[in-house]
């Protein structure tokens, strides 16, 4: 116990030692350069060329001082992860001795090679050149792993054209637009205080753990992060006792050495809990300002899967790694913040007579429903396919759910264009004397909604636990500044501004309510009214690329200089080329596992059980062998049905992959390829129920979620 008290005092210590943060740039850098940089961050002005050697000369020295031997520009392409090439920071040897030398040169920009990383055709393999910038307003941190000490700086990475080639880019662009935006909203209503609205943001992060030992015996989750066969062992979820249950001793040394890791790095990992499926948990941070939320969100995934390794364990991020139980996500919870303190999606204790607020709010609200199809393609990756739309997670259709306070707010002003009242919380009584009644908010929760209105932010619980929320954070930061400045542009121009505001929100309110759904979204009702009311439904990652190209898209991202029409292109190509990549490694990994492991496993209990038969109709031809025989019966006709689903899977993999690429073949992976590999399972997962445990190839869902 003295121990534990001992490492919970030491956090304040803890906390981001390995951060070159304003701290520890207000005590090494000459108070002139410490100045120029402090306004490069925080009003966004361009870095002072003059400063970057002195900069580079104080972040190597506090660097080397704790053990560190090389740099990296750490920066995040197309891929979805993070990427790196690390340089020591020795000099060329004079005298048998080396110089540590990091001058202003190699922090600002590194470069890497551009064709070997996605690109969508925006560079060709000879065209080689491509730059890392340094993202001043991320903090660089050091990380402690097996190969020693290396000083990560966060860039952002473009071609040699200057197109982005990376999530970063376009994000920073975006929170530039909905800042310039935003601040026209705030001063309509007389605020001048703000000089600059960031996106504040908090990611929930889901994942499971299993066995390493048996994670390594199974081919599907090395190869493709979730197992493509398995079957339901006797208890799944049914019981809700893994739900913030008590955490198990192994678990919770794991968790305690991830948080450990965190803070080190600046990370305010704030919350930890057992969630609903067996093996599953969660990790949530507090709220930053969006960019460092996405660098620190990159940076839990790789210390999640790290540190699970030092415990005899293996992180699995995907969105769905075991069919029959909850899926993982990544609730990204997202609000606008002044830096003079200012929430501007705070409704206040009367939100009907916050007008700033319902002007806010009608903007999201319409932004939304204009780019539904853009929001859900944010959220797109291949693992959300099999997780979006089951009893877990939201449905694939994107609506928003305000509570029963805003909707009666928002019913008011449309019927009688006055809103008179908010609904209050009350008090709930729990019957208890001895416990103290409770403040009810006005609002209930709604978990089956994508876009959820939770107090003071949104959440967006669309989006998948192992993807990137740069591209969420981009389009939402985006499409709201479209709004925001088409209200703005009404308003400047108002003669009467009271009367201007009050009729632009209940017009926009009126014209998009229709985005608003607070019920079931799990019910197949609501799938129905939703079609009714126009709304999309892109089920799967490929039906909902095309929205990254609509010419509605092109010009909204134009406008805002976010993406040129050749970067949005390049990227729906890029998704596609992924998808495609992604379901074929999966159809691979099925054929494999099929052919060498499960087939022969069935082959040889059949085998067996043949043999039992034969030998105890010799020893007792009056013996009863009708159950052997049923069960050899059995199997031989679900091993014919593999061997078909097999061949068949293997034909139309065949066909996919030998198509030339983009929108048609991942078509063809998503609408052939993919039925043929949920034929191939489901044979193979009888047979799991039949065979002998000792005979089955690999562990199964029992041994995977329940002995951890």
């Amino acid at each position: 116990m003295e121990q534990s008290m001992s490492e919970v005092m030491n956090v304040t210590d803890m906390f981001g030692r390995n951060v070159f943060n304003d701290a520890v740039m207000r005590d090494r850098l000459p108070k002139s350069v410490y100045k120029k940089l402090k306004k490069t961050i925080e009003d966004g002005a361009e870095l002072d060329p003059s400063i970057a050697d002195v900069v580079a000369h104080a972040m190597k020295d506090w660097a080397i001082e704790r053990g560190a031997t090389h740099y990296t520009h750490w920066f995040q392409p197309l891929t979805g992860v993070t990427a790196e090439k690390h340089d020591s920071f020795i000099s060329a040897p004079s005298d048998g001795r080396v110089i540590m030398e990091f001058s202003g040169k190699e922090l600002i920009k590194g470069e890497p090679d551009a064709s070997s990383f996605p690109s969508g055709g925006l560079r060709a393999t000879f065209e080689a050149r491509g730059y890392t910038a340094w993202d001043c307003t991320s903090s660089a941190f050091l990380r402690e792993d097996a190969i020693g000490v290396t000083l990560c700086i966060p860039t952002a990475f473009c071609s040699y054209k200057g197109e982005a080639l990376d999530k970063k880019t376009p994000l920073l662009r975006s929170v530039q637009a909905v800042n310039e935006q935003a601040l026209r909203i705030l001063r309509l209503f007389g605020n001048t205080t703000a000089k600059r609205v960031t996106p504040s943001v908090g990611a929930e992060q889901e994942y499971f753990l299993v066995d390493r030992a048996k994670y390594m015996q199974r081919k599907d989750l090395i190869y493709t992060g979730r197992t493509l066969f398995g079957a339901m062992p006797p208890k799944g979820q049914e019981l809700e006792d893994h739900y913030f249950g008590v955490i198990r001793e192994r678990i919770g040394s794991y968790m305690n050495e991830v948080n450990k890791e965190l803070w080190k790095l600046g990370v305010p990992a704030k919350t930890q809990h057992n969630e609903a499926a067996p093996a599953q948990h969660e990790l949530a941070p507090i709220y930053e300002e969006v960019n460092l939320a996405v660098d620190h969100n990159q940076i839990v995934m790789e210390t999640l899967k790290k540190v699970a390794g030092r415990h005899g364990m293996a992180c699995l991020l995907h969105e769905k790694p075991f069919a029959g139980v909850n899926g993982s996500g990544k609730h990204d919870n997202w609000s606008l913040t002044g830096d003079d303190g200012t929430n501007m999606l705070n409704p206040g204790d009367t939100p009907h007579e916050n007008i700033q607020f319902l002007l806010v709010l009608a903007c999201i609200i319409k932004a939304v429903d204009v780019h539904a199809d853009l929001l859900r393609e944010s959220a797109a990756d291949v693992g959300n396919d099999q997780r979006l739309g089951s009893n877990e997670a939201p449905p694939a259709i994107i609506s928003i759910f305000l509570g029963e306070q805003l909707e009666d707010v928002i019913d008011q002003l449309c019927s009688t264009g006055e809103a008179t009242h908010s609904k209050k919380g009350g008090t709930l009584k729990t019957g208890v004397n001895i416990l103290p009644d409770l403040d009810k908010d006005a609002t209930d929760r709604n978990r089956t909604s994508p876009f959820a209105f939770t107090g003071n932010k949104f959440e967006f619980r669309m989006v998948g636990a192992s993807d990137s929320i740069a591209s969420p954070n981009t389009v939402l930061n985006t499409i709201v500044a479209e709004a925001f400045k088409e209200a703005a542009d009404i308003l400047e121009k108002a003669d009467d501004f009271d009367m201007a505001v009050h009729d632009l929100i209940k017009k926009t309110l009126a014209d998009h309510r229709r985005i608003i759904f607070n019920g079931n979204g799990y019910s197949r009702e609501w799938v129905a009214e939703a079609e009714r009311r126009g709304l999309p439904n892109l089920g799967s990652m490929v039906e909902a690329i095309p929205a990254l190209t609509t010419e509605k898209a092109v010009k909204l991202f134009e406008e805002f200089g976010v993406f040129t029409r050749a970067e949005l292109e390049s990227r729906a190509e890029v998704e596609y080329e992924g998808y495609s990549k992604a379901a074929n490694i999966e159809a691979r990994t099925m054929i494999d596992m099929a052919s060498k492991q499960i087939i022969p496993a069935v082959i040889k209990y059949t085998t067996q059980l043949a043999g039992s038969i034969c030998a105890v109709r010799n020893a007792c031809p009056e013996a009863d062998v009708s159950v052997q025989t049923e069960l050899l019966t059995e199997a031989s006709d679900l091993l014919s049905s593999m061997k078909v689903a097999l061949a068949a899977l293997i034909e139309a993999t065949d066909k996919a992959s030998a198509m030339g690429g983009g929108r048609e073949q991942a078509e063809a992976y998503h609408g052939v390829v993919a039925p043929a590999m949920e034929a191939l399972r489901a044979p193979a997962d009888r047979l799991e129920m039949i065979v002998d445990k000792d005979l089955w190839p690999m562990p199964s869902y029992g041994d995977l979620i329940f002995e951890v």
